[in-house]
């Protein structure tokens, strides 16, 4: 479907915190649209002359722009809200979705307070986040053989097939220590895994490509080399998809696929528990 050709939507995501749960529920309703968003985030407003400024900002916006602004936010403190929606914008906010109805339900006042959904930094939590995170980086790309049998996941896959990134969302996101090696040309002539790979089966997962993406992405990388040619992607998919069924990998195809997807799929397919709230 081709994209409408009118002027980008401005949408403010507000929050007290990071913005990161604001930004995730608002590219998960606006991915439904075929419009183009133009995302501002606006994390850590948490005094008034923040909220102030983000209010003006917005109506900035408004006054500019042909179409009003759209505003995700998740502020706690009411009177941060309040002086936000006065601006120009249509308005949607997590907290006030959520939280007056579970009050009633609960029979309680929710405390409304900034930052209760993240841990102290010397909690447990942090430390599993901070150890699967530092695991990721020293096991990327097969650069360490270390320790593998720490490894929760093990992705494997070409090269630019989507392991790193993956492997640190896993990493950031669910505390998981995940490892990722590359397949190489010379695995594919030996045809056989890498040998620092064969005591880890059951933790192998495999991520696959469409061929042209792969080209596509290789030639940002190294345009016109033999590494980003169409018919060398083809056949190193090829070879690839062929040894992850031979040796019973569990595998997916990352091409239409988000990070999240990804990640979600990887989680339930090897059974794998969050270590991170």
């Amino acid at each position: 479907m081709a994209q409408h050709t009118d002027p980008t939507h401005s949408v403010f995501i507000v929050s007290d915190g990071t913005g990161i749960t604001a930004e995730t529920l608002a590219h998960s309703i606006l991915s439904q649209f075929d419009v183009r968003f133009k995302k501002i985030r606006l994390p850590f407003v948490d005094t008034t002359e923040k909220a102030q400024e983000v209010a003006q900002a917005i109506n900035k916006s408004a006054g500019n722009d042909p179409h009003r602004p759209i505003v995700f936010s998740s502020l706690a403190k009411t009177e941060f809200l309040e002086i936000v929606r006065a601006s120009n914008a249509l308005h949607f906010d997590l907290i006030q979705t959520f939280v007056p109805p579970l009050e009633e339900e609960l029979g309680m006042k929710a405390a409304r307070a900034m930052g209760l959904s993240h841990k102290s930094a010397d909690s447990a939590e942090y430390g599993n986040r901070m150890d699967a995170i530092n695991f990721s980086l020293a096991h990327d790309d097969g650069q360490s053989h270390k320790n593998l049998a720490n490894a929760d996941v093990i992705l494997v896959g070409v090269s630019r097939s989507g392991k790193t990134p993956t492997s640190l969302y896993l990493a950031m996101q669910y505390g998981i220590r995940a490892a990722n090696y590359p397949l190489i040309p010379e695995d594919f002539e030996r045809d056989s895994l890498p040998s620092a790979l064969t005591p880890h089966k059951d933790k192998l997962f495999g991520l696959s490509i469409n061929p042209e993406r792969l080209a596509a992405i290789r030639n940002e990388r190294l345009p016109n080399s033999k590494y980003a040619a169409l018919e060398n992607c083809k056949q190193e998919v090829q070879r690839a998809e062929a040894m992850m069924q031979r040796e019973g990998i569990r595998w997916l195809s990352s091409t239409t696929k988000s990070i999240e997807e990804i990640a979600t799929a990887i989680m339930q397919e090897l059974k794998l528990e969050k270590r991170v709230g």
